[in-house]
């Protein structure tokens, strides 16, 4: 059997990745694909637990504040447990894995964000995911100031009407996020052949239409 096709979403909160995703799940779907599709942090048990550890901001409160490399080694355990049980059975089966965040957020989160270094990501990257690489990475990005907006004013509003509460990043410094929109820049134009850049702050269907044609590009024949 053909192995499959891995495809990683990555941007800012706020970028619009998540319905990027769910949209071109839908047009592979309808054209007879089987699709996978998870996020990160989550998607499995252990995976949603760790969620609810690091995407919540009251969980300080209870947890003390959690170190840098303790989030690093947290997003990993997630990441190693999503591929042990989710990603590597889909690809062996021939499925296309659609995943929202993947190693480059780690590098561009806690390796820029938290200051942590790139070759300290990477190198966790070879020990818990056996250096496991997408074929296609799909990169968002609107404009830093569009994107942090979205995002701050979409986790105000869940936290009011469902009693979820994933604002723990956003309520970092503008200069954090400066430091994660300038890593995915770097990544992008360090892996060109892998990751490639949508900058253009247009219509969610024009971008769509763009994410379809690069991979239907990009699948095998």
């Amino acid at each position: 059997m053909v192995r499959g096709t891995f495809i990683t979403f990555e941007g800012l909160d706020g970028s619009g990745k998540t319905t990027q995703l769910r949209r071109l799940e839908a047009s592979l779907t309808a054209a007879g694909h089987h699709v996978v599709t998870l996020r990160q942090p989550g998607g499995t048990a252990l995976g949603e637990r760790i969620r609810s550890i690091l995407l919540d901001s009251r969980s300080e409160a209870t947890l003390g504040p959690i170190a840098s490399a303790a989030e690093m080694a947290l997003m990993f355990a997630d990441r190693a447990q999503s591929i042990a049980e989710i990603i590597l059975p889909a690809l062996e089966a021939g499925s296309i894995v659609l995943c929202d965040r993947y190693t480059d957020s780690s590098e561009a989160y806690q390796g820029a964000g938290r200051g942590l270094g790139s070759g300290r990501i990477l190198a966790m990257h070879a020990a818990a995911c056996d250096n496991l690489q997408p074929d296609l990475t799909l990169l968002l990005l609107p404009s830093l100031e569009s994107s942090l907006k979205r995002a701050r004013r979409r986790n105000t509003s869940a936290s009011k009407t469902s009693g979820t509460d994933e604002n723990r990043f956003e309520r970092e410094s503008d200069d954090f996020y400066t430091r994660i929109y300038q890593q995915y820049e770097t990544i992008a134009v360090r892996e060109p052949q892998r990751v490639l850049a949508i900058r253009d702050d247009v219509s969610i269907d024009a971008i769509a239409e763009q994410v379809l044609e690069i991979v239907t590009n990009r699948l095998p024949a």
